[in-house]
């Protein structure tokens, strides 16, 4: 069951001379953590002076955020989402990830009839089977995100395609079940994306595509379903270099840990199977922990605590999906968790510098 390969090193130039080292030392504990969070803004268009996500992003408390259909206005919309990734962007001391699930097809949050182009779904595109067409298409996105200001985007999906998958399969997000056909055209779409200097967060690790259950609504278990062959993207984009991201899957899978514990949550999942097995040594962002399959099952602080015990470096908190008790999480709400948990020694400092440092070398070359 367990693979073992070795990945191309990645040099990446950090900022001037100053080393992982001496950043941890002169950073606060506030503004580590703080990286770690990726949030949605809610249902705001514009961002006003007094708005609570902008003055987090000031005070270095959030390393990033999750645009939805939602921030976009009905009117002039083109622009004003310009104007409103600029004025959060504008005064983040390390860059902010300004991020977005723009798949193409049915996920698609840049709809034509706010005025932005054409898109088609990955499978459309795995059926159309032409990698010509798939750099047509990404590039369009890609050069459609960079204007606007995203830089990064949770696609390609190298989910294996199944029509009876209610969240993936039925919605056309992956582009095929032959995982050589996933490999070639989300190499194409990655590539796109680099040349416009979008990163992307490949998804849902290790592997969503056979689930029988939607994991934003349900706990969803791929045990009966899952085959070896579905991390073999992952495997071999990694092996190419090809990979910025991944995102994790909020799947049980006791094929790899018998525990059952939702993947995005397991250590021996995400740290012993990926990062050990697999030797990925990148960002790991989880999937909306407001999912159903999380929140529900384990709770706001302690899918927290587990998330980052797992290996997870991102959290993502979507404020999209209704959560029992909390409006609106903002970061102070996560930061404080987290450090208490540090202090008390249920998480370790090492464990966040290590999560910081990854997420300094994915924002290097922004």
């Amino acid at each position: 069951m367990k693979i073992q390969i070795g990945i191309i090193a990645i040099a990446f130039l950090m900022m001037g001379n100053l080393g992982f080292s001496q950043v941890q030392k002169t950073d606060s504990l506030d503004i580590k953590i703080g990286q770690m969070i990726m949030l949605g803004i809610g249902g705001d268009t514009e961002i006003t002076a007094d708005n609570k996500i902008l003055a987090d992003i000031k005070a270095q408390k959030l390393g990033g955020i999750l645009l939805y259909e939602k921030n976009i206005s009905k009117e002039n919309s083109v622009e004003k989402l310009k104007q409103l990734i600029a004025t959060l962007k504008k005064d983040a001391e390390l860059p902010l990830l300004v991020s977005i699930d723009e798949e193409g097809g049915l996920v698609n949050r840049l709809k034509q009839k706010y005025g932005f182009p054409k898109t088609v779904s990955a499978n459309y595109l795995g059926n159309v089977n032409n990698i010509d067409s798939t750099k047509y298409y990404s590039d369009i996105i890609a050069h459609n995100l960079l204007s606007l200001g995203i830089n990064v985007n949770y696609a390609p999906v190298l989910d294996v395609h199944n029509p009876l998958n209610p969240p993936i399969g039925k919605n056309e997000r992956a582009f095929s079940d032959n995982p050589q056909d996933i490999i070639n055209h989300a190499r194409q779409v990655i590539q796109s994306h680099r040349y416009f200097n979008v990163k992307t967060v490949v998804k849902h690790f290790p592997g969503h595509g056979n689930s029988r259950q939607d994991s934003h609504y349900n706990v969803t278990d791929v045990s009966n379903y899952w085959q070896l062959q579905e991390v073999f993207p992952y495997v071999k984009l990694m092996y190419e270099g090809n990979v910025d991201a991944i995102m994790t899957a909020h799947i049980v899978n006791d094929k790899l840990d018998d525990s059952k514990l939702p993947a995005t949550l397991s250590k021996k999942i995400m740290t012993d199977y990926l990062r050990g097995d697999l030797g990925y040594k990148g960002v790991i962002f989880s999937d909306d922990m407001q999912m159903k399959a999380i929140a529900d099952q384990f709770g706001f602080e302690k899918s927290i605590q587990m998330a980052i015990h797992a290996g997870v470096d991102v959290l993502m908190f979507s404020n999209h999906i209704p959560m029992k008790g909390r409006d609106m999480i903002l970061p102070q709400d996560i930061i404080d968790i987290v450090k208490k948990m540090v202090n008390d020694g249920e998480i370790s400092e090492e464990r966040i510098n290590e999560s910081y440092q990854r997420i300094l070398k994915f924002k290097s070359n922004l």
